[in-house]
């Protein structure tokens, strides 16, 4: 029994594999048009970010290993917050991914423009925009299953194409033209880092879901860890080479008005079909990862529900276990926010919704890397203490920097975000109290 038990169990190498394909999903494809703008020194706030995330992503590890309490982030938060931080940390983590996906259903829409040589106006992005959240949302009505086979098969339309361009895109790599982009606007360099952190840290968002998978893993503990590392450091490398051979290979103006950077560049290595395939490729990848991550968002928010701090309407399951009402409010929510987000340029609207979804996302972050001294004491860790410390503390510090590094308007809007939901526990809080399903 334990011989079988043990061989459907996962492999350190593919639960690496499986946290990897998590964490790239969609963040890396517009990458190089934003780091453009800054230029290649941009390298610098990929090493900044790389050192933050992958403290971030060994401390969620142990989290998971050792915390007793269910609900990932926000049961590391109620160790030391309580309730309240447990639903603070629920809340903004799936506010970011409502802003997250409509980002993503942008990216979809520049891929797709470029793919069938149309150029839409600001209302027509936005527009299209919101029919490409509709259908991946009402794809999913069929529930997880579908969502599951469809969402890891398309994901693989972004990472070959990335992955093969940090094999090969040396062979086309030009020196001359790197140097060129270093700092083409000439940015003082404390400002060139910080431009540039907000948009790293989007390609690193998912790696708080690393440890969802260990009980498919033999000896978690101890293989948990390594899998987060191996994979977070892994997609670190290829996020650092595949966006800087770009800057290699195309100038730095061509990628700066680029709505898809990386056929552009597949077009100048190879031909226009080429590049095609490439855009076609990352668009499947793209609305994969739309499809996937808008199930995602609709499970938290019956997370919430279920916990009574939402209405009921969120835990609402069709016969095929699916929140479809859940699914149908959030969506509705997303056709606000792609209104209010119109701008001249697809790219503009992409960055300030990154931007937003960086902030609320850093708050959960927040909560759970200053919960790990009270959830360690609590679970009496004492061997290897220091070392998750020391990287909840790099986690928070970086997170904090990307927090100033988003900018003074989305730190005003997450901060009202965030306002916001200490009203809404509020509300929920006292109806619990009332029913004593609450102590404080």
């Amino acid at each position: 029994m334990s011989n079988s038990t043990s061989n459907n169990k996962m492999s350190v190498m593919q639960l690496t594999l499986l946290t990897a394909l998590n964490m790239m999903g969609s963040g890396i494809i517009m990458l190089p048009t934003k780091l453009a703008e800054i230029g290649t020194f941009s390298i610098l706030s990929w090493l900044v970010t790389a050192t933050g995330s992958t403290a971030m992503a060994y401390a969620f590890a142990k989290c998971g290993m050792l915390s007793r309490r269910p609900g990932g982030m926000g049961g590391y938060s109620e160790y030391a917050f309580g309730q309240s931080g447990n639903f603070m940390a629920n809340y903004t983590y799936a506010v970011s991914l409502i802003i997250a996906n409509v980002a993503i259903a942008v990216t979809v829409v520049g891929y797709a423009s470029a793919f069938f040589d149309v150029t839409l106006s600001p209302v027509g992005t936005c527009l299209a925009t919101i029919a490409t959240l509709w259908i991946c949302t009402s794809l999913n009505f069929r529930g997880p299953k579908i969502t599951g086979y469809l969402s890891n098969f398309s994901a693989w339309g972004a990472i070959l194409p990335v992955a093969g361009l940090s094999l090969f895109g040396w062979f086309w790599f030009s020196p001359t033209l790197y140097v060129e982009s270093w700092n083409p606007n000439n940015v003082p360099f404390f400002s060139a880092l910080s431009n540039s952190i907000s948009m790293t840290l989007w390609a690193f968002l998912g790696l708080e879901s690393a440890c969802a998978n260990s009980e498919a893993v033999d000896n978690p503990e101890k293989n948990v860890p390594k899998a987060v590392l191996g994979a977070t450091i892994g997609v670190a490398v290829i996020y650092i080479l595949s966006t800087n051979i770009c800057a290699g290979i195309v100038d730095n103006a061509s990628l700066v008005q680029s709505t898809a950077p990386f056929g552009l560049v597949f077009a100048s290595m190879f031909n226009d079909t080429v590049g095609k395939i490439v855009i076609g490729m990352m668009v499947i990848s793209c609305a994969g990862s739309l499809l996937s991550w808008q199930f995602t968002i609709a499970q938290v928010f019956k997370s919430l529900s279920d916990a009574k701090f939402f209405p009921s309407a969120f835990s609402k399951l069709t016969k095929d276990d699916a929140p479809v009402v859940g699914m149908v409010i959030i969506t509705c929510t997303q056709t606000l926010l792609s209104f209010m987000t119109i701008s001249p340029s697809l790219y503009k609207q992409f960055t300030t919704l990154v931007d937003l979804a960086v902030v609320t996302n850093v708050m959960p972050y927040l909560l759970s890397m200053a919960a790990v001294p009270a959830l360690l004491s609590s679970e009496k860790v004492q061997n290897g203490a220091g070392t998750i410390k020391l990287c909840a503390f790099v986690g928070t510090v970086y997170s904090l920097y990307a927090l100033y590094a988003s900018g003074f308007e989305a730190m005003m809007y997450g901060s009202l975000v965030t306002f916001l939901g200490w009203g809404i526990y509020g509300v929920a809080a006292n109806k619990l109290f009332k029913s004593g399903e609450l102590r404080v």
